[in-house]
């Protein structure tokens, strides 16, 4: 019997391979993904503004990125004992304020250099609401848990959202011509202003994504949400809250992206990898015992053969794991 509807996805045309660097950008569910693929060893850089929401400030900090921008104390506000940046999630907050800076201004150039040499760029919108500050009509990307009547809240309209990431990609082909995109829309639900709110919202990225990957030939979409929302359609999919996708979810989601989008000749080696990975993070009770050293030899030599056969592969963490004390 057949419980769920088929989808049939497209491989990408040029799918990710290892030698890729890969930029991923967007929502919590970037992480996600970011997580699966640092796993299994692909080079990665994710988020360097923290977790983004919504078109605006996605495009924005690509834009930043490409343009080499760095932050100034100016740019920089006091709010619950910490200094923040409206362009940037909280993990960038700070006590100190050259401390918040530094930060921001050293993942800021990280990123300048990544998105040269980037084979991908992932984008994961979130939401289509956006906030902007009441005083100045600065658009945040972060509310920093600042009072509400600071913000004035909109729904960006869809020819809003498509004309700011058409000049950001527009950009971003200019300064890398190789790169390709990849747009997803999260399945994470945003309804703190109700289901409605959130499916209008989702509307108007999913219509947005689709113009600009029919008129961009670099441009894909990949449909994480709709694997979630359509095909496993049911709450037992998603934690307590009703809001985030659980593990079989994410899980499932992933699988479907290894199968349409990397490169199938990787699939045994991300496999040999995920071993190591998974052994790597083993606890023994008795690290002093003889199967356990024994354990941790074996692993030497199938990491050694693994980066041997494969150079590309940065299994240096784990080679110094196996080899410590392996011989005591």
């Amino acid at each position: 019997m057949q419980f769920m509807l088929p989808l049939d996805i497209p491989p990408l045309p040029k799918p990710i391979t290892y030698t890729d660097n890969i930029l991923l950008i967007g929502s919590c569910f970037t992480e996600h993904i970011y997580d699966r693929l640092q796993q299994h060893k692909f080079r990665v850089l994710s988020n360097p503004h923290g977790i983004l929401f919504n078109p605006l400030s996605v495009a924005g900090s690509l834009e930043g990125y490409i343009d080499g921008r760095q932050y100034s104390e100016k740019e920089l506000f006091y709010l619950n004992e910490l200094w923040n940046s409206w362009d940037h999630h909280t993990r960038f907050s700070n006590i100190d304020k050259d401390a918040a800076l530094k930060g921001i201004n050293q993942s800021q150039s990280d990123a300048a250099e990544f998105v040269k040499k980037a084979d991908w760029v992932i984008i994961t919108l979130g939401s289509a609401f956006q906030y902007y500050l009441k005083d100045s009509g600065k658009p945040v990307a972060n509310n920093h848990r600042a009072p509400a009547q600071w913000f004035e809240k909109r729904l960006l309209q869809t020819d809003h959202i498509i004309n700011a990431l058409n000049n950001m990609l527009r950009k971003l082909f200019e300064v890398n011509p190789f790169v390709r995109v990849l747009f997803t829309i999260s399945p994470v639900r945003h309804i703190r202003d109700g289901v409605v709110a959130n499916n209008r919202s989702k509307a108007r990225l999913i219509e947005a994504v689709h113009t600009l990957c029919e008129q961009q030939e670099k441009a894909h979409y990949f449909p994480a949400y709709e694997l979630v929302i359509d095909i496993l359609r049911d709450y037992r999919f998603y934690d307590i809250d009703f809001v985030h996708p659980n593990f079989p979810a994410t899980t499932f989601v992933w699988e479907h992206f290894v199968k349409s989008c990397i490169d199938p000749s990787v699939h045994d080696v991300m496999q040999q990898v995920q071993e190591i990975v998974t052994a790597r993070s083993h606890r023994s009770r008795f690290p002093e015992t003889d199967a356990h050293k024994k354990f941790k030899e074996s692993y030497v030599m199938k990491t050694a053969a693994l980066m041997n056969k494969y150079p590309y592969l940065d299994l240096s963490e784990e080679m110094r794991y196996f080899t410590a004390n392996a011989s005591r």
